[in-house]
């Protein structure tokens, strides 16, 4: 027996069943964070995608300011805001702005995957080239911001930099937990079936890295997708 509990969590991709909308996605996610807050739940965490009917987290960080307006004590983060598609600035501030108005409520975590189409990338106006490749550099840049480092001189997220927040990179390739390891980052593993191997080899490199600054103890995160049932309307 031991005296320490386990903090879980929950991942919500907001989901708009056949019948349904946006808007009663959006409440359907706040009943399920104050629920997870009563029920003594530590993080809930939203995912973005884009061009999805089904799926109504495409703006992240407006709705993790939505729920996190309407907790008090649940940490709400992404799960995660897929950095390709975005500029580092621009999320600096945006989660910068969040933790100033919700201090030490707030975490980013950090996929390189697009979460959607091709076209739909372009429409998000990123190119299609060199993007994935970029992902290491962006993610130090954000990580020096969040630290009250300088990658670049003549430019500082207002909010956003010295804020501390805490950055986890998501994956499920080997390429990803190595990334993680190499920048001392906590590394948050998909539970699927379908890649167990690759997923004990990651794990394997999460829990042999090195301390960082940022990380004391090594460690590897799974998360596992909740989702809601909900009756569809009789027709």
């Amino acid at each position: 027996m031991t005296d320490k509990t386990i903090a879980f969590s929950l991942l919500d991709l907001a989901p708009i069943p056949e019948g349904s909308s946006a808007r009663e996605a959006f409440s359907h996610s706040l009943e399920l964070a104050r629920l997870a807050e009563k029920r003594g739940y530590h993080r809930y965490w939203l995912a973005e995608h884009h061009n999805m009917t089904g799926i109504a987290s495409a703006a992240t960080s407006v709705l993790i300011g939505y729920l996190a307006a309407n907790t008090t004590t649940l940490h709400l983060g992404s799960g995660g805001v897929m950095l390709p598609n975005h500029s580092p600035l621009v999320i600096a501030e945006q989660f910068g702005t969040l933790n100033t108005l919700y201090p030490g409520r707030i975490d980013l975590g950090l996929g390189r995957a697009p979460g959607s189409d091709q076209r739909t990338m372009m429409a998000l106006r990123r190119h299609m080239s060199g993007d994935i490749d970029n992902f290491p550099r962006d993610v130090a840049e954000l990580v020096d911001w969040f630290d009250a480092r300088d990658p670049n001189p003549h430019v500082r997220p207002v909010p956003g930099y010295g804020e501390k927040i805490p950055v986890w990179l998501l994956g499920s390739s080997l390429y990803s937990a190595q990334l993680a390891a190499q920048l001392g980052l906590p590394f948050a593993l998909p539970h699927t079936s379908r890649r167990i191997c690759c997923s004990r080899r990651c794990i394997f490199i999460a829990v042999t890295s090195k301390p960082s600054a940022r990380l004391e103890k090594t460690v590897c995160d799974g998360v596992h997708q909740y989702y809601r049932r909900r009756q569809q309307p009789r027709r």
